[in-house]
């Protein structure tokens, strides 16, 4: 997950006479689909003619980092083509299909389309919405609050509610996904890193709310260690050319959530996940710009502080992490 963005995630498997003799996978970005590794893993390339070759998303049919892959199932004659779900790409949507059964094979389409659909969740967001994936995340006490109160004399660090195993679960979703979102009293509060320290997996692009430059020079999502876009309402705030920091402009007098997602889908990020605060999640929930929101609960009662975000949905899991419960839910259709 996170290794072939923009690119879907793909799986391919080539079968003949009940008997796997080919599978593949989507490559990095720039790399070879999964129809092309599935096909050249076959040792015998005569036996494709009598294959089917099964594919967990629409051959494409256009050319881009690589060559159509409905032109390779082509030109080796597959009998059979078993498609998951149509890609949502206005490039392909249906073209590599039609090639497919205009040039003599037999296509099935639409098999496990919903679990396929999950698979690449992210994707299909970004070609249908025209915005990324968004999760939101907290962790709340069992008494309802996100944070303490703070006051001048509170170091700047995070007021822990969740236990180690859960922390580095999160870190493992940092890694899933492109972009990671906070806003300033977050950042002044915790002074937070926002990277994969607890997981393997590449951070994700940092970006902070800062209406008029509040955050400190000093705060670590400045250290220049990983891209960093702050949404402002002038560039004149943002004087200094530090390394890795973009800016953008948005007009903080209007709504924030759609305008972000806006900006998001210009630049390609296929997904977000909001961490915080209190202000900045419940923003997104009050648009109902939000795709999953994961929620976990503490061992611990801070009888007073910030209140936790409120929200409504389906739950769709929930699961004991030791101490933690951890809650999964998705919008109401």
């Amino acid at each position: 997950m996170g290794t072939t963005r923009p690119n879907p995630m793909v799986g391919c498997v080539v079968v003949c006479n009940d008997k796997i003799i080919g599978e593949g996978y989507t490559s990095p970005y720039g790399g070879s689909h999964a129809e092309v590794n599935a096909i050249e893993s076959v040792d015998d390339k005569s036996a494709l003619s009598r294959a089917t070759l099964y594919v967990s998303l629409e051959p494409c049919s256009h050319f881009g980092k690589t060559p159509p892959c409905s032109d390779l199932i082509v030109k080796y004659k597959l009998k059979r083509v078993v498609v998951g779900v149509v890609d949502a790409h206005s490039v392909v949507a249906g073209k590599g299909i039609a090639h497919l059964k205009s040039s003599g094979i037999d296509v099935v389409v639409g098999v496990l389309e919903k679990e396929c659909i999950e698979i690449n969740k992210r994707f299909f967001t970004v070609h249908q919405k025209k915005r990324p994936y968004i999760i939101l995340k907290w962790a709340q006490t069992k008494d309802g609050f996100i944070d303490k109160k703070r006051g001048a004399e509170v170091e700047n660090l995070p007021n822990w509610i969740s236990n180690k195993y859960s922390q580095q679960l999160v870190h493992k979703w940092r890694g899933e996904e492109q972009s990671i979102l906070v806003g300033t009293n977050t950042v002044i509060a915790d002074n937070p890193r926002l990277n994969v320290r607890s997981y393997k997996g590449e951070n994700p692009i940092r970006l902070v709310l800062d209406n008029s430059y509040r955050i400190p020079k000093d705060s670590r999502v400045f250290d220049g260690s990983v891209k960093t876009i702050v949404f402002t309402s002038s560039k004149m705030l943002f004087p200094e050319d530090k390394e890795n920091l973009h800016i953008e402009v948005i007009d903080y007098s209007k709504s924030l959530p759609q305008q972000i997602c806006d900006v998001l889908f210009q630049k390609d990020i296929q997904s977000v996940i909001i961490e915080g605060g209190a202000q900045t999640l419940q923003s997104f929930i009050n648009e109902n710009l939000w795709d999953e929101a994961r929620i976990f609960t503490g061992d611990v009662f801070f009888k007073e502080g910030l209140k936790a975000p409120e929200i409504n949905g389906i739950e769709k899991e929930h699961t004991q992490i030791f101490s933690d419960s951890l809650k999964i839910m998705t919008p109401y259709i």
